[in-house]
């Protein structure tokens, strides 16, 4: 019989057998995991706790979940900062939540993992009856995969929609070819922003993972340092992640620099695997006009072009990825609150937001700058 327990670290998961249950997308790797734990981004002193969900039978692990419980919300992007507001004035503690996601990455996959159909909804279930018995507000699924929408159908989970960009790769021999299917305003515009980056000089490098040195992500550390300082914010990750993660699964990771000379002066930081790309992060040590939509989107897909890559996943938010050929994508999280009259509450507020969703998914899709045909 299939036996589930709750860990407090990925650390002694067993990787093969994680991985083989988990293939989805590198964000899922148990390296991703331990690369996050080994290096202080998540754990003590950051209100993320591991908390993994494993079912095992005879040995074997046949089942598993990426749980966290939770102190804040900060670095899911399903915002619920408004819940937990209103909650504490309703007179209860919103914090701690359990919530299964991929930390600081808005990237939509599966949450859940089984053999089979009965393994997955008793994950879901056992997930419900652990924040009941601990008296948790609340527990909450990120960005889930559509596909694993009836394990959460008997319950009384909530579903909720949002709103994410994705470029598609339709099979483009070159870069000329993907401008050629849009309007005529979007390809001049973005032809004009790249002559911008010719005509500064800059020389741009694409870096696989294996060939990544420590150079390279001192500097590009100290651009997504950057970054987060000049949106009053501080950095989720530690320096030592990127080395961690480099060195545990290089095949994923891409880095694209940007030199004045023999000097690097911008980058962006991508998590990738042969059917996706994901934009990360991007930094700069002083400002370049056109540099941010170079290194984060056009290189990207470029190398998207280059490598056969079907998607390009560019992060959450940014209308303003429209005009460079992104299109609107719905993505999907669940949400299990235990008081009734907060519930209801909610769930009214979900049944409005959809409503606005709808409303604005529509708006974008009249945005779409490709070619009438």
């Amino acid at each position: 019989m299939a036996h589930i327990e709750f860990q407090s670290s990925f650390k002694n998961i067993n990787q093969k057998e994680w991985n083989d249950l988990t293939k989805s997308n590198p964000f899922l790797k148990l390296e991703f995991f331990q690369s996050l734990e080994e290096s202080n981004s998540i754990g003590e002193g950051t209100g993320w706790h591991p908390f993994p969900a494993i079912v095992t039978h005879e040995g074997k692990l046949v089942g598993a979940s990426p749980l966290f419980l939770k102190e804040h919300s900060y670095g899911e992007y399903v915002f619920d900062w408004s819940w937990a507001e209103a909650y504490q004035k309703y007179g209860g503690s919103y914090y701690p939540k359990i919530v299964s996601c991929i930390p600081f990455t808005p990237a939509s996959g599966p949450r859940i993992f089984g053999l089979d159909a009965a393994i997955k909804k008793n994950i879901v279930s056992q997930i419900e009856v652990l924040a009941y018995q601990n008296k948790m507000s609340s527990s909450h699924i990120l960005f889930f995969d559509q596909s694993e929408q009836n394990a959460y159908l008997d319950a009384k989970w909530m579903l909720r929609e949002g709103v994410q960009f994705k470029w598609l790769n339709k099979n483009y021999k070159n870069f000329e070819e993907f401008l050629f299917q849009l309007s005529h305003d979007k390809r001049k515009k973005i032809k004009q922003e790249r002559k911008k980056i010719q005509d500064l000089g800059l020389k741009i490098k694409k870096i696989k993972g294996p060939e990544i040195d420590e150079s390279n992500l001192d500097f590009f550390y100290t651009c997504y340092c950057n970054t987060y300082r000049e949106h009053h914010s501080h950095p989720y990750l530690t320096r030592n992640f990127f080395s961690f993660i480099r060195e545990s699964m290089p095949e994923n990771i891409l880095l694209i620099l940007a030199y004045e000379g023999d000097t690097p002066v911008a980058g962006s930081f991508f998590i990738h695997d042969d059917k996706n790309l994901y934009g990360r992060y991007w930094g700069s040590k002083s400002f370049y006009p056109g540099l941010h939509f170079e290194l984060s989107y056009y290189q990207g897909q470029e190398f998207c072009i280059e490598n056969e890559i079907a998607t390009f996943e560019g992060g959450a938010q940014g209308e303003h990825k429209l005009a460079r050929g992104f299109e609107p994508f719905n993505t999907f999280s669940f949400h299990r609150v235990f008081d009734e009259k907060f519930e209801q509450a909610i769930k009214d507020f979900l049944k409005r937001e959809k409503n606005g969703i709808d409303q604005y998914t529509n708006e974008l899709n009249e945005r779409v700058p490709y070619k009438l045909t």
